[in-house]
């Protein structure tokens, strides 16, 4: 039987019987896509792993807490065996042999009627990898064939044509902090199958640099307004564009909720009737600190983050921001879009109780090539910002947690 190659099959096993033999980290592994194929799954072992134990407490299997016994392969349509016991999985292979049930054996594969590939999936397909000679059977060869064809189809350069006609429609997608390599695997995809990509001038621009040649790239910043605010004339562009059976991705920067205005953008294609997906993408609030050696939360020092935006001073009537509120909290601050209003935002936090020695840290350009990191603090913060030149886009820590990546501790 070795000399031949193994037959690939997908095994339908929604609501049917399957015996896992032995609760260590060969079930730990398999049992997840066990479950997520609907298996009525049996786990027969004395012990098991934490994660495996979990899995039957919330009732995603049924454990029979014993070792194997003759007759419990019986009902089953499929068998793994993973025990410790060579002798109980050289009955238990037996068994299953005896009652015609495909089995797996983590101890013995000559010894196994089916072997198990190594699986991936992308959006609604499954990448399964087989060797074809048993001389060559090496799973870290048939995971690393996986892995490239799973993340070449996932990122879009394994490109996979599409044969039947798809649905027009947006994608807001989440570019993440400005790092190409930062944007979400599924964001990635989307715009490697776009028509259509409308920018902002914060997304990761690296990217589009990758669209093939017929993609249309229209930057957000230069679409013409005429007599519209700039929000409603991107998001006409985006109905436009999508009616004109497009596939458009809105690449934006960070988040799509995350002072994005991806609502608004969302709402315009509802009322246009325009289907839309939302990507969501890596905060910059979180992220850019992250890159720079700042952890916005860290036990003992901070347990708690306020992201805020810093686009309108605390003294202009249109902030929605209770600063003094602000002031009074023991956490980490994170101010976006802040760099030119950070010398009132300062004095604001000192004005309601801030002390004026509290860590500040100014991040710009973060995660990308040109990252840099001014430190001062909220009563030199003013005057840091001129002296070293600091330009938006910057993301602005306040809070001790600033001190914690530089001394170890704050």
């Amino acid at each position: 039987m070795a000399e031949h190659p193994a037959y690939p099959v997908g095994l339908r096993l929604t609501g049917r019987r399957v015996v896992v033999l032995g609760g260590g980290q060969v079930a730990q592994r398999r049992l997840p896509a066990l479950i997520a194929a609907g298996a009525d799954v049996h786990l027969v072992s004395p012990g098991a792993t934490p994660s495996v134990e979990a899995m039957a407490d919330a009732g995603e299997i049924t454990w029979h807490r014993r070792p194997y016994a003759e007759g419990d392969l019986a009902a089953a349509w499929y068998a793994l065996i993973a025990t410790s016991d060579s002798e109980a999985n050289t009955r238990a292979s037996a068994e299953a042999e005896a009652h015609r049930v495909w089995c797996v054996r983590s101890d013995d594969a000559d010894a196994a009627t089916a072997w198990t590939p190594a699986t991936g999936s992308s959006e609604g397909v499954t990448v399964a990898v087989l060797t074809t000679e048993a001389r060559d059977r090496d799973p870290r060869r048939t995971a690393a064939i996986r892995d490239a064809v799973v993340e070449g189809l996932r990122d879009g350069t394994l490109v996979a044509p599409h044969h039947r006609t798809r649905t027009p429609g947006v994608a807001l997608v989440g570019g993440g902090p400005g790092d190409p390599d930062l944007i979400t695997v599924r964001g990635r995809r989307l715009l490697a199958e776009a028509d259509v990509v409308i920018a902002d001038r914060l997304g990761p621009r690296d990217l589009l640099a990758e669209l093939p040649p017929h993609v249309e790239v229209i930057d957000a910043a230069k679409i013409p307004y005429g007599r519209f605010m700039a929000q409603e004339a991107i998001n006409n562009a985006l109905v436009e564009h999508a009616r004109r059976g497009k596939s458009v991705v809105r690449l934006k920067g960070g988040d799509p909720y995350v002072f994005g205005r991806g609502m608004e953008e969302l709402h315009a294609l509802a009322e246009a009737g325009i289907p839309c997906t939302v990507v969501p993408g890596i905060s910059s609030s979180i992220s850019v600190p992250g890159a720079a050696g700042i952890p916005v939360t860290h036990r003992g020092v901070a347990h708690e983050f306020t992201v805020v935006s810093g686009h309108v001073a605390p003294d202009d009537a249109r902030s929605l921001v209770d600063w003094p509120s602000l002031a009074k909290l023991t956490g980490t601050l994170v101010v976006l879009m802040g760099v030119d209003k950070i010398g009132r935002i300062a004095e604001t936090l000192v004005a309601h109780g801030k002390s004026p020695d509290t860590p500040v840290a100014l991040v710009q350009e973060g995660t990308t090539a040109a990252q840099r990191r001014v430190d001062a603090t909220l009563a030199t913060v003013a005057e840091t910002v001129v002296a070293q030149e600091v330009k938006p886009p910057a993301v602005i820590v306040i809070g001790e947690v600033v001190g914690v990546g530089r001394n170890g501790t704050a």
